[in-house]
Parts: structure tokens; C-alpha cells; sequence
């Protein structure tokens, strides 16, 4: 899985790695047990400072969507938790936004359903 960080985002650079972990679990580019590189290979890779990626390491732990283990390393879950009342109400308000940026630029409905569409057929089965 390649992972970009765009360093003239809004997005804080922790939240990139974590959300590309997140679509490349689903999308099947991470597989349950996988090895992720560690804090400071990942670090040195993307030339962001270790405690970035220890910080976005540390919220997919929270997540429930990595497992550390300060001698083998940090590994993908075999499985994720459901989603609790506060994080789903968290996803609810940030896909209220987005919905309507879509709709406030002239986006129709169609092409919404089409753009979700896409993005599904990324996903694995």
C-alpha cells in the first residue's frame, strides 16, 4: 500500500495516515495480521516526524483497527469492534458535511450515487 501525504492539506498529517489505513483495510491493500512498517521506518519513508505516525498508530489502536505489540511490531486486527454510539454520531455529522459541500457546489443526487458507486467497487468483497 502506498500512502501520500499531502503537506499542503488542512487535514493534520496523522489523520491522512490514519484515514489511508482505514480505505486500504477496506479496499484489501491490508490484510488482518498484516505487519504495518514500524513508527520510525514509516517516519523515515514519508519524512514526517516519528511521533506523527506514533500518534496516528496510536488513534487506529483506539479505533480498534491495529493491534501493538512493543516487540512484533504494530499488525492490522483480525477483526474491529462495532462502532459505539459516539463514533457513529462522530461519521453521521462529518457525511452531513460532506453531503452538503457536495450539494452547496451543484453536485446532483445522481452524481452522488454514482461517485458512492465507484468508491464500493474499490472496496473488497
Amino acid at each position: 500500500m502506498l500512502i501520500q501525504i499531502d503537506f499542503s492539506s488542512e487535514v493534520p498529517i496523522y489523520e491522512q495516515l490514519v484515514r489511508q489505513i482505514v480505505i486500504g483495510i477496506s479496499r484489501g491493500e491490508l490484510m488482518p495480521g498484516e505487519l504495518l512498517p514500524s513508527v520510525r521506518q514509516l517516519g523515515e519513508d514519508l519524512g514526517i516526524n516519528l511521533h506523527t505516525v506514533n500518534k496516528a498508530y496510536n488513534r487506529l489502536k483506539t479505533l480498534g483497527y491495529v493491534q501493538v505489540d512493543r516487540r512484533s511490531g504494530s499488525t492490522i486486527a483480525d477483526s474491529f469492534p462495532p462502532l459505539d454510539i459516539q463514533t457513529e454520531e462522530q461519521l453521521k455529522a462529518e457525511i452531513e458535511y460532506i453531503l452538503a459541500d457536495w450539494h452547496n457546489r451543484g453536485k446532483s443526487h445522481d452524481e452522488l450515487i454514482a461517485l458512492m458507486k465507484e468508491i464500493e467497487e474499490r472496496r473488497t468483497p
